[in-house]
């Protein structure tokens, strides 16, 4: 799946992770447990679990587990991989007796595309494609395709034409293709969180490009996210706490077009309006909390596409996410346009 790089670091025990800043660690004495900790590659972006138990070679099993869990999901939900369920979606235009979590997270994705009003479309594919193959051939414009060209790409989008069912999926337009890059890293996610927790671990931080803490960290203290500047990844511009204590989100995404861009227009990237066919560039971030990973990564991606003038209407149907936006000068706003204090 697409790398996009996001611009969030984690504090996994007093050490620094990431690329976060130096005076985002906490100074800790000596904690009671050791926490396993494993580094690593998921879904094409880099990945860790920090896993806080007494015994570690029960949490060494749990980790080999949940990397073997990471991979079977990517044999569902990957582009990349032509034996995938969705890879056979796409191909056939229907797909029998689909994998339940293929049905799960499309359900969700129409969903969010509802409400969204078509910004997030999980049909988008067309579109994306046209874009990789304008810019892997030689001369094409670095403004993008063509007018005349997205129209056609635009014409096999559209969600509402979607069927899905436990016993079939079938996409309905001529042409039309799935893709799920900008939900399936917070599903897959959840599903760790879910399968450690299952198995006696409740004190966890998973980061496979989306963030999911559990508990605490080795030393009591409560695992902490930092968001920086995605002009400046050196410099950070605001940072909270992950957990399932009072005030806080258990997950926590960001989204910007720096994660994929595709040539040399910083502009032209992979968050592409459905309705426009060009890349979406209200903002230079978008971050959301959330109490699972899945919505704070479709929200994220939906939220960067939405006109500024929708996202609050947008985030009501929501009342448990949070969210923050990074303009290009590196300020930071809440839904409301409320200036939020930086660190």
């Amino acid at each position: 799946m697409v790398n996009r790089r996001r611009f969030l670091s984690i504090a996994a025990t007093c050490a620094v992770m990431g690329s976060m800043p130096v005076r985002l660690a906490l100074a800790a004495s000596t904690p009671a447990v050791v926490p396993t900790v494993w580094k690593g590659s998921a879904m094409g972006a880099l990945a860790s679990m920090t896993l806080v138990h007494p015994d570690r070679t029960y949490a060494q099993s749990m980790i080999a587990r949940c990397v073997a869990e990471i991979d079977r999901l990517e044999s569902v939900f990957s582009l990349y991989r032509p034996d995938s369920a969705l890879s056979r979606l796409n191909a056939a235009g229907e797909l029998a007796e689909p994998p339940s979590e293929l049905v799960e997270l499309l359900s969700f994705s129409l969903s969010l595309a509802e409400r969204s009003k078509g910004a997030f479309d999980p049909t988008v594919q067309p579109l994306l494609s046209l874009y990789f193959e304008h810019f892997a051939t030689p001369g094409g414009s670095p403004a993008g395709p063509s007018a005349a060209a997205i129209a056609q790409a635009r014409q096999r989008i559209g969600f509402a034409d979607v069927e899905v069912d436990p016993r079939r999926i079938r996409l309905g337009r001529p042409g039309a293709a799935i893709t799920l890059n900008g939900v399936a890293q917070g599903f897959v996610t959840d599903r760790v969180a879910e399968l450690l927790l299952a198995n006696g671990f409740g004190n966890v931080l998973i980061d496979l490009g989306e963030g999911r803490a559990l508990g605490r960290r080795a030393d009591g203290q409560p695992w902490r996210a930092a968001v920086a500047d995605p002009a400046r990844p050196d410099r950070t511009l605001f940072e909270l706490t992950l957990g399932s204590d009072q005030g806080q989100s258990p997950a926590l995404a960001t989204s910007g077009g720096y994660g994929t861009r595709f040539g040399t227009d910083p502009l032209v990237h992979h968050l592409l309006d459905p309705h426009s066919g060009r890349s979406a560039n209200h903002y230079g971030s978008v971050s959301v909390a959330a109490p699972r990973a899945t919505l704070a990564d479709g929200l994220s991606t939906t939220l960067s596409i939405v006109p500024p003038a929708d996202r609050s209407a947008l985030l009501a149907d929501y009342p448990r996410a949070r969210a923050w936006f990074v303009d290009n000068a590196g300020r930071v706003t809440g839904p409301d346009g409320e200036r939020v204090i930086q660190a």
